[in-house]
This record gives structure tokens, C-alpha cells and sequence, in this order.
């Protein structure tokens, strides 16, 4: 006659190896994703929860098609200027996850945003760690230095 864990113990491996992978996977995902830098990227934020998929990252994914890789840093004319577009960051929308920023919080911004909000008046500084290389494509690495955000 078995004991009665044996089963239970069966049924939670098969349980744990599957969440195991997922996590591999994921941490192998975000070794491979590499900053403007050329190095690891790093999270933008986690207070407000940032990301195309809300991890914190400004990934790159190609279902992205607002390309949120760029980590910035927001102002009050930032916000005002994106909320009078349409865009309203600062209200908070919880069936989306979404806390509602205030300036002075990092945020994946799209990086076609980035660049207008610069021409319009309302630049972003960066934490150029946590940029996708992905803007390179766009935007001169020199560029990118000159609105890194210094403490």
C-alpha cells in the first residue's frame, strides 16, 4: 500500500518543474536583452510597475508597436503635454494596471514620443542602463548621452 504524500509528491513535481522552466526561461530572456549600452539591461522601475508587459523593463517585442524602450524620467510639462495629445499618463486606470504617474517617476516611454516630446519643448532624461538597444536604430549614441540623467 503507498503513502498517502507519495501521490500528493508526484502531483507537485510535475507542478514545480513546469514554473521551474518558466523562470529559466525568463531569466535567460533577460540575460539576452542588452541596454544602449551593449550591457545587460537593467529595470527602468518597479514603483510605478513599468514595461510593455509590466515587469519593470523596457523590453523590446516586435507586437510592441509603440516601441516602449526608452527609460525616462517624467516631468510635469511631459504629462501635460502627452495628456493634451490624448495620451493621459497621469490618471490612474487600475483595469490596466495602471497607477497614474506624478513627475519625477521612470516610465517606458514609446520612442516615438520620446523624440516629438523633445521637439516640442518637454524633453526626457534617461537611465540609459535600463534603454533598450533597440533605440540605436533611431537615435545616435552620442544623442542618447546628452540626455542622460545625472543625480
Amino acid at each position: 500500500m503507498r503513502h498517502p504524500n507519495e501521490a500528493s509528491s508526484k502531483v507537485q513535481s510535475q507542478l514545480t518543474f513546469p514554473i521551474i522552466d518558466y523562470l529559466r526561461a525568463k531569466s535567460e530572456e533577460k540575460r539576452r536583452m542588452k541596454n544602449v549600452l551593449g550591457t545587460e539591461l537593467k529595470a527602468c522601475s518597479y514603483d510605478p510597475m513599468t514595461g510593455v508587459f509590466r515587469d519593470g523593463f523596457c523590453k523590446y517585442a516586435e507586437q510592441d508597436n509603440g516601441l516602449h524602450i526608452v527609460a525616462a524620467k517624467v516631468t510635469e510639462g511631459f504629462l501635460e503635454w502627452n495628456k493634451a495629445r490624448g495620451n493621459d499618463l497621469v490618471t490612474p486606470k487600475p483595469q490596466w494596471s495602471f497607477p497614474g504617474l506624478k513627475p519625477g517617476d521612470w516610465w517606458c516611454v514609446c520612442m516615438g514620443v520620446w523624440l516629438k516630446s523633445k521637439e516640442a519643448g518637454h524633453p526626457l532624461y534617461l537611465k540609459l542602463e535600463a534603454c533598450h538597444e533597440k533605440m540605436l536604430e533611431y537615435v545616435s549614441m552620442e544623442t542618447l548621452k546628452e540626455w542622460e540623467y545625472q543625480d
